[in-house]
């Protein structure tokens, strides 16, 4: 693989992981539509290295927050440390318990299921079908929903929906922050916190994924390629987060549905053309 494609593939993840486009999707197509090699297990994991240390740096003060906070630390009634987060969220004492929650069916369903969906689920018509339906429902849900919940008001059994939803992202085009986010909409999340709590799950996620899927990548080795599409997925990763959640706060999700469907006709396109 060259450096020109490992950066392409590396934007790709960045801005697939955490716009509700999917990213699987993108790493699939890529390659089918350019006529490259599949890059393999470990070019996939260095990607994902790639959005883990994105959405690190952006969220690490949420983060600490979030666990200094919680109804479980044994700090919570100790420290004085006062961090103050991304965008001053107040987050309660349940949040840390509420992404657990979230994180569980992800987690089952990446272990049983990860390697067969990527497997049985890789027809660019399939990923059309995904692409098209993920986004009219995304849209939808943003349209009729009431907004107005914050992450602090959601419930134990609001967690485990979204984290459902997040199971279901294993099959490509449905996109885990889109399946994510809708979730959060439809349940009352306002746009920003529906995105803002679909960014904190991934961050769990990513990262489980990565501790079972590195020892492959440090098996194989590292070489320039490689670092290239981490640094690549990191900086897209990061400006995506960034710019994500200024962006729906004033124009909303209906621009990823007319992207999804735009995509999903060229797919169609390119596959009976050929």
């Amino acid at each position: 693989m060259s450096i020109f494609q490992s950066i392409i593939l590396g934007i790709l993840q960045g801005l697939g992981e955490f716009l509700p486009i999917s990213s699987t999707a993108h790493l699939i197509l890529a390659p089918w539509f350019f006529g490259w090699s599949d890059p393999g297990l470990s070019f996939d994991v260095a990607l994902h290295v790639g959005t883990l240390i994105a959405v690190v740096l952006f969220f690490w003060r949420d983060w600490m927050i979030i666990i200094f906070n919680s109804q479980f630390s044994i700090f919570n009634k100790f420290s004085k440390i006062n961090f103050q987060s991304s965008k001053k969220i107040n987050y309660p004492s349940s949040t840390l318990l509420l992404l657990i929650i979230a994180s569980i069916p992800g987690a089952i369903f990446g272990i049983l299921f990860d390697s067969k969906a990527e497997e049985a689920f890789r027809s660019p018509l399939l990923i059309a079908l995904t692409l098209s339906v993920v986004g009219l429902i995304l849209y939808l849900v943003d349209k009729y929903a009431t907004h107005r919940r914050e992450i602090g008001k959601l419930t134990k059994v609001d967690a485990l929906l979204i984290g459902l939803s997040q199971a279901v992202a294993i099959i490509p085009g449905v996109s885990r922050s889109g399946a994510t986010m809708t979730t959060g909409l439809f349940l009352g999340l306002s746009r920003e916190q529906a995105a803002r709590f679909s960014f904190l799950l991934s961050t769990p996620i990513i990262f489980g994924a990565a501790i079972v899927k590195v020892p492959q990548l440090l098996k194989t080795g590292v070489d320039t390629p490689i670092l290239f599409g981490i640094l690549a997925s990191a900086i897209t990763g990061y400006l995506a987060i960034k710019y994500m959640l200024r962006f729906i706060q004033k124009v909303g999700y209906a621009p990823f549905l007319w992207y999804r469907l735009a995509l999903a006709l060229v797919i169609v396109a390119v596959y009976f053309l050929r």
